[in-house]
């Protein structure tokens, strides 16, 4: 996939509250399919670890179940999200990416 980047200007995703949260996704990217976990999640994005990231502003497209008892439902919600990832960097050898989420709708 790709090389380590950093972003060019202001971050969204480091602005918000974030909930630690370590849950596993499917992200669909342009090169395909990938397993990832996330580390925390906010209302305007997410970090995920996963052996290969995405490029830095490539668009990405994944389905989150959020727990009920975090969500304060009685069932899990399912979560479509599109993005972009913002920025990604190695941390005691793994590999970690921030995304922002462009746009998100409840799945039944």
């Amino acid at each position: 996939m790709a090389q380590w980047q950093m972003p060019n200007g202001e971050n969204p995703v480091r602005t918000a509250v974030r909930f630690p949260m370590r849950l596993p996704i499917r992200i669909q990217t342009e090169q395909g399919e990938l397993e990832a976990m996330t580390e925390n999640i906010s209302a305007n994005g997410l970090l995920f670890v996963s052996d290969q990231l995405p490029r830095v502003d490539s668009r990405i497209e994944f389905t989150i179940a959020m727990p009920a008892a975090v969500m304060g439902t009685t069932n899990d919600v399912t979560i479509h999200c599109i993005g972009r990832v913002v920025r990604h960097y190695l941390q005691n050898g793994t590999k970690k990416a921030a995304a922002v989420i462009d746009e998100y709708s409840l799945k039944a």
